[in-house]
């Protein structure tokens, strides 16, 4: 029997809900150890991590824009959620996060997730692998069970925090931490359908129950006990002073949520050959960012990994992150006061693998071996991402990445003056026909190629202005590969006029595109040329050019040196020679 959906779910059936119910179940599997995983390490109660992939989960998978994602808490946010925590408190992390969840949906309607790809892939590795670096370091006190450990916001401060506290090792802890790690690393070998996860938490956990009671940090111990019951509703207290005080970490919540999520969209369009809608998932992980705040959770995004998994379980639609979200329900309800037993050493190697998988590391040496201008804007934005924040990284790398960016395009723009090469039979135009005794002092050609814009303009205003010295009558300028001018461009262009008009020179401007002709048009540069001097092809600016200056008084444009030319503009009659050369001249095309 099929039982039909309507809607965004039109055409699914039951055997499709049978699969998402799968998928949906092994995903929740998965969430609920890295729910509170993410939790502990983000300076908050496990359970907080829990609401948040009950929330979130199921309000990202109903309201996203892409089928098979998977929202909750993730290893990215881990520092800044932790930095915010210790800086802020608790309680001002849900208005942030409540902040960045409005913040995404405004992104959402005004429809700025196309925005998201202009992020340079050297920015993102950078920050990604800087982030893999500071929660790895921040499992070792759990790993070795450390005491006395206080947490930091800088990361060579949690550090030598760790080196300080080195001689406090618990080595049953060790022992635990030790147990998980093997498990997890062996388990997908002898039980490929098992999350390694939920195999390395299970066994420790029962060992360390079992022999070591007593003896090694537990959620329980740490924490307190984990309320199996559905989180209260909350309005924090929001304030003009919190909004004011906390529109920068909701600003870095906002935008690191927002990359995350189209990247794991991305991701997921790639293993199904489907097609996300970007500003649709901004909405819905805005949404799912304004709601969890009131029932207690903390700040949620796609989560790359869940959603790869969730793909390779055979989900088929958005249901299945709707049975994970209610799935990690069901735990909460019926097995949390067993999580409390869990130890904090056996959870520590579930965050370091994470760390090691999200490391980017394979992109990272490959963009590093470049040894380009991407490689040190990836060395730039990874250091400041452990060294000071992820806020200071993502701009320092923006601006880096912009800066050499323009350096790169500035360099490609290419002015030169060219002749009619009177040697070839259609008289093209080339830069090395012209020299010191080939030249014309009436007429000046220039190939423009590239865009004018601040990184380029003065460099094509630098190379017009030593000729404009000479003051010949006519300048001809091709544009045919210049595809962009910005207002910079249209400024020094505007000044290149207006010496050309002072002694009473013209320019002629030929195969203008036509968003490059829109924008002359806006800018009142073609009003200053004059519309008549605007030409389809190179050959019929230099006729038009010829009959400016009245040609037939001077031919040395192309044949002969400064010196002759002059005296054949001063009235020198015309040879038959000369007046085949003046003919190729006026034929000479693009």
């Amino acid at each position: 029997m099929k039982v039909k959906w309507s809607g965004r779910f039109e055409g699914y059936t039951f055997a499709h809900f049978k699969k998402d119910l799968l998928s949906g179940t092994i995903v929740g599997i998965i969430a609920v150890p890295l729910a509170m995983s993410f939790a502990i390490a983000s300076g908050v109660k496990p359970e907080y991590g829990i609401y948040t992939a009950i929330i979130a989960g199921i309000l990202i998978s109903l309201l996203g824009g892409s089928k098979f994602q998977i929202g909750g808490p993730t290893g990215a946010f881990v520092p800044i959620l932790l930095g915010i925590v210790l800086v802020y408190g608790y309680e001002n992390l849900l208005i942030a996060g409540f902040m960045a969840g409005v913040m995404l949906l405004l992104m959402g309607i005004l429809k700025l997730g196309s925005l998201i790809k202009f992020i340079p892939r050297p920015v993102t590795v950078g920050f990604t692998a800087g982030i893999a670096v500071i929660i790895f370091t921040g499992q070792i006190g759990n790993f070795l069970g450390l005491t006395n450990m206080e947490q930091h916001e800088k990361f060579h401060m949690n550090v030598l925090e760790i080196a300080s506290n080195i001689g406090t090792v618990n080595f049953y802890s060790l022992l635990v931490a030790i147990i998980s790690l093997v498990l997890i690393l062996m388990a997908p070998k002898v039980l490929p359908k098992v999350p390694g996860a939920l195999v390395g938490i299970i066994i420790s956990s029962v060992v360390a129950a079992l022999f070591l009671q007593g003896h090694v940090a537990t959620i329980g111990s740490t924490y307190g006990a984990i309320p199996n019951t559905l989180p209260q509703f909350q309005i924090p207290e929001i304030t003009f002073e919190r909004i004011y005080m906390l529109i920068g970490p909701a600003f870095v919540i906002a935008m690191l949520g927002g990359i995350e999520s189209l990247l794991s969209a991305v991701v997921a369009d790639g293993m199904t050959n489907s097609k996300h809608n970007s500003n649709r998932e901004l909405i819905g992980q805005g949404v799912a960012n304004i709601v969890t705040p009131f029932f207690g959770g903390i700040p949620a995004t796609g989560a790359i990994a869940r959603t790869a998994t969730n793909i390779k379980s055979g989900a088929v639609s958005p249901m299945s992150g709707v049975i994970h979200g209610i799935f990690v329900l069901i735990t909460l309800l019926l097995l949390a006061p067993l999580a409390v037993h869990i130890p904090l050493a056996s959870l520590a190697p579930v965050l370091m693998i994470v760390a090691w998988n999200m490391s980017e590391r394979h992109h990272f040496v490959h963009i590093l071996k470049l040894k380009s201008g991407d490689s040190l804007v990836l060395c730039i934005t990874f250091l400041l991402t452990v060294f000071m924040s992820l806020t200071v990284a993502v701009m320092a790398g923006l601006i880096l990445a912009v800066i050499l960016f323009a350096k790169s395009m500035s360099d490609s723009l290419t002015v030169f003056k060219v002749l009619p090469n009177l040697e070839r039979e259609n008289g093209k135009l080339q830069p090395q026909v012209l020299s010191d005794f080939h030249d014309c002092p009436q007429i000046s050609i220039y190939s423009i190629e590239g865009p004018l814009f601040f990184g380029a303009a003065e460099k094509f205003e630098q190379t017009l202005l030593n000729t404009i010295q000479e003051r010949p009558k006519v300048f001809i300028l091709r544009m045919r590969k210049v595809p962009y001018i910005d207002s910079t461009g249209v400024e020094y262009f505007r000044n290149i006029l207006q010496n050309i008009n002072s002694y009473g020179g013209k320019v002629f401007v030929t195969n203008v595109q036509p968003g490059l002709e829109q924008m002359l048009k806006r800018s009142g540069l073609y009003d200053l040329m004059e519309e008549e001097h605007f030409y389809n092809t190179t050959s019929d600016a230099i006729s038009a050019a010829c009959q400016y200056i009245e040609l037939n008084k001077c031919i040395g444009c192309t044949h002969y040196a400064f010196k002759e030319c002059q005296l054949l503009s001063n009235g020198i009659p015309l040879s038959e020679q000369e007046l085949h050369v003046q003919k190729k001249l006026t034929e000479a095309t693009i």
